[in-house]
């Protein structure tokens, strides 16, 4: 029987700003990517969201992302490889610090935003996240897009790495993701984003914009929880991915 993951990124709030609605989306999702403070989150959303996590159930992932909160960690930045290894290193031990008050362990690290397609292109700044995955615990599992230099490189290192893919973005026919800069970026369709997740994970495969079927493994499927109808669209992923005899669940090989 076919498994996948269902993660969605979660504790994107900061001060009086509130993202998403965590408590009703938690309950459909089986990973949990919690921002760190760098592009998104505070301490007080860091540990709230932890705390909702454990209470669904829901395996805990460290979210780091580009020190940019204006630009959402969305806007590429020119960092060294050292630097990248810094930052995620940073951020990981944040996170781990209120895991750690809860008596609970990390399951993965998935990049965020800019640094997450920057790596997945960037082979040396994919090999210093590896790194500082790696060194922090080898037992991480590393997030990264489907057949990305950041999957490779957590595979050459040895670690477990889960195969991202998307459920409300369209691809390339080189298996990248469509720019946001582009109009055709986004799936708005909630039918045809459904259609596109149970096609990637039964056939392993994605129709691109050049309508080309490109081969692509999913491990994984990323969600959004901000966008105006998350919940019901999480709910109704979940329930699809039922009915066609796909498990949904965090367990990584």
């Amino acid at each position: 029987m076919l498994r996948v993951d269902l993660n969605c990124d979660m504790g994107e709030s900061f001060g009086r700003y509130r993202l998403g609605e965590q408590k009703e989306i938690l309950k459909y999702v089986t990973s949990a990517n919690i921002a760190c403070g760098f592009h998104a989150g505070d301490p007080s959303v860091m540990r709230e969201t932890v705390r909702l996590a454990i209470e669904n159930e829901v395996k805990i992932g460290a979210h780091p992302g580009l020190p940019d909160l204006n630009g959402f960690g969305r806007r590429e930045m020119k960092i060294t490889p050292q630097e990248g290894y810094d930052i995620v290193v940073y951020q990981i031990g944040a996170l781990n610090g209120f895991l750690s008050t809860f008596g609970e362990e990390m399951q993965h690290v998935k990049p965020h935003g800019a640094l997450y397609n920057m790596a997945a292109k960037d082979a040396k700044l994919a090999q210093a996240i590896a790194q500082a995955v790696y060194d922090i615990s080898p037992n991480l599992v590393l997030f990264g897009l489907s057949g990305s230099e950041l999957t490779t490189a957590g595979e050459k290192i040895g670690l477990r790495t889960a195969h991202e893919v998307f459920a409300d973005r369209t691809y390339q026919s080189d298996g990248s993701l469509t720019s946001r800069n582009q109009n055709d970026a986004l799936i708005t369709d909630t039918e045809k984003s459904i259609a596109q997740v149970v096609k990637m994970v039964t056939e392993r495969k994605v129709t691109s914009q050049q309508n080309t079927e490109v081969l692509i493994k999913a491990d994984t499927v990323c969600i959004h929880g901000d966008g105006e109808h998350a919940v019901s669209f999480a709910q109704y992923i979940n329930e699809t991915l039922g009915t066609n005899n796909i498990v949904v669940t965090a367990g990584f090989e």
